[in-house]
């Protein structure tokens, strides 16, 4: 059990606490929505507060580009408990998990996955135990045909390792944006566009596609140490 004074909010539903294993040491973590489960081996602790036993997930960086976008400086965070999001690239759903602890019960996050492996890990491993997260099975590609998905989103986060990764989040962008209005996390792995390029020519190039569709860009993110050659682009329509 740890003291609720250790407990240092980063964002809403975003917090850092000590590591039980070195004190001197802080790390990130999320509010566990389903206390006693975890996803991917992550470690857990129960704090309490106002009398009542919280449980909390650490938010492995190396696991999740998020987590390494707010260590290495994110200052824009559009998620919160009760808000929405549409996730392209869900993967396994490590990331997907801590989303879902930040939106809450009471929040909903559409989660899409082509791959049919991946996606029945991700339906096996945290689908069928988050009542806020609907599995779309899906080439991102092809937002229009997108099964079971209703209304439009404030936040579209996009972590797809292909050539036009940029062009699938813009589609997808157009189409579930309220008003065509809202906030953008694109990450980008450098050496799925161009293995030969230079990193900071291959960011530079996805900004300019965003802004040439009338985002914003809000920053830009290096993941290092976490994840080489990759980077968090923040973008908005306003």
């Amino acid at each position: 059990m740890t003291d609720a004074d250790e407990v240092e909010s980063v964002f809403p539903g975003v917090y850092k606490l000590a590591d039980p294993k070195n004190p001197t040491k802080k790390l990130l973590a999320t509010r566990n929505l389903t206390p006693g489960k975890v996803f991917y081996g992550e470690r857990t602790v129960r704090i309490k507060i106002n009398n009542e036993n919280v449980e909390f997930r650490f938010w492995d960086p190396f696991r999740s580009k998020l987590s390494a976008s707010i260590l290495n400086g994110l200052v824009f965070f559009p998620f919160a408990e009760g808000g929405s999001c549409l996730y392209l690239g869900a993967s396994t759903g490590t990331t997907v998990s801590h989303v879902s602890d930040i939106l809450g019960s009471t929040g909903k996050l559409f989660a899409v996955e082509m791959a049919p492996r991946v996606a029945r890990e991700l339906l096996e491993q945290v689908v069928k135990h988050r009542v806020n997260v609907v599995p779309i099975i899906a080439d991102a590609r092809h937002p229009e045909r997108y099964p079971s998905i209703y209304g439009t989103f404030p936040v579209i986060y996009c972590d797809i390792a292909q050539p036009d990764q940029t062009d699938i989040a813009i589609a997808n962008c157009e189409r579930y944006f309220p008003d065509k209005k809202g906030s953008l996390f694109l990450v980008v792995k450098a050496s799925s566009i161009d293995a030969l390029e230079d990193m900071n020519k291959v960011v530079s190039e996805q900004v300019r596609k965003l802004e040439r569709s009338s985002f914003e860009i809000v920053q830009k993110i290096d993941l290092e140490p976490f994840d080489k050659k990759h980077a968090m682009i923040v973008a908005r329509r306003t």
